[in-house]
């Protein structure tokens, strides 16, 4: 019997019945369908897979290609504030005292205070440290005078064009003045 009539006289509702052939190739097709469905699944997996990963890339570019154009449209902002800290810088680097002024400025702050009308009981400066961009020196004050003196001595002190700060300050009453006299140590 040919295949054909085989396939003519089979009842495919009842596979049970089929011919040995016949059952063969349908668990042949079978098999390949599943496993051409198995291999596709994962293949589509693995390229979904790819692209979430390339959509989160994408995501990451946007937004680093966002705060790129952001600073680019701010470039010329940021020059100017670059330029405004180097004149800043340059002000404050230009009034720290370098050597070869200490000895004015020691002139200026002595005058400060008898200016101030404040008595200079004590001025020791002590021994200058070389900074890499300016010299510093500490000077040990003692001053008598009342709150108001003070208060003009140190407004002149500030008023110096060099930079000169105030540190350590102690104000006491005089044991031996007048009411009213501090000392400022």
């Amino acid at each position: 019997m040919a295949l054909t009539d085989q396939l003519r006289s089979t009842d495919l509702s009842d596979p049970g019945r089929w011919p040995p052939s016949l059952r063969a190739a349908a668990v042949a097709v079978a098999l390949a369908a599943v496993l051409l469905s198995g291999v596709r699944v994962l293949a589509i997996d693995a390229e979904y897979a790819r692209l979430r990963s390339a959509q989160r890339e994408e995501v990451d570019l946007r937004i680093r290609l966002e705060q790129g154009q952001l600073r680019a449209a701010n470039l010329e902002g940021y020059r100017e504030q670059i330029a405004e800290i180097e004149r800043s810088f340059g002000t404050v680097l230009g009034r720290l005292s370098p050597t070869t002024e200490i000895p004015g400025l020691l002139a200026d702050l002595s005058q400060a205070g008898l200016d101030a009308g404040l008595e200079e009981r004590l001025f020791h400066p002590m021994e200058e440290q070389q900074r890499e961009f300016y010299a510093e020196l500490a000077i040990h004050l003692r001053m008598a005078g009342d709150y108001h003196q003070f208060g003009r001595f140190v407004s002149d002190i500030a008023a110096i064009p060099r930079l000169v700060t105030l540190h350590d300050i102690h104000i006491r009453p005089l044991n031996d003045g007048e009411p009213g006299e501090l000392s400022l140590d």
